[in-house]
């Protein structure tokens, strides 16, 4: 049962009891400022990125014959694949890390976690499916205020 309460300075009714407790913890949750958040899931997926383009280039021969036996890439040959996902892993985490052109690094890399999912390792799906969070948040609000993308905004709206 819900108990409202009418404020003396307001006429605002109030929730009062766990109900209001709730909204309140709601209320101030919402109020949470998004910047962190994002700037962590840029790190978070960067770094994710960065090791696995780290790994291929520690024994290119290695990654070569990995893109040949096993990862099977269909009508696309393995040296190319090799390369390409090397750099798109690459390029894409120093991109996500600084946050220069944020949102079209997390579509590249979102390109690399389906190519990954569904020709590579399928049954990996739920640590697919936290990489995609990730680079969702960063391609639909953007790499958030402690970014270059928010600086180049800045400058570039300044001179306007």
């Amino acid at each position: 049962m819900e108990i409202m309460t009418m404020t003396t300075d307001t006429s605002t009714p109030q929730k009062t009891g766990a109900i209001g407790w709730y909204s309140a913890a709601i209320a101030r949750a919402n109020s949470l400022p998004m910047s962190p958040v994002q700037l962590l899931s840029r790190l978070a997926v960067a770094h994710v990125f960065w090791a696995s383009s780290q790994a291929k280039l520690a024994s290119w021969p290695m990654t070569i014959q990995l893109f040949t036996l096993e990862y099977h890439l269909p009508m696309i040959d393995p040296d190319v694949a090799a390369l390409l996902a090397t750099a798109a892993e690459l390029g894409g985490s120093i991109l996500i890390f600084l946050g220069l052109f944020s949102r079209l690094a997390a579509l590249l890399l979102l390109v690399v976690v389906a190519t990954i999912q569904i020709f590579v390792y399928p049954e990996n799906w739920a640590e697919h499916l936290t990489w995609a969070a990730l680079l969702l948040l960063i391609f639909s609000r953007g790499a958030g205020i402690f970014s270059l993308d928010h600086l180049a905004t800045r400058l570039f709206l300044k001179g306007r």
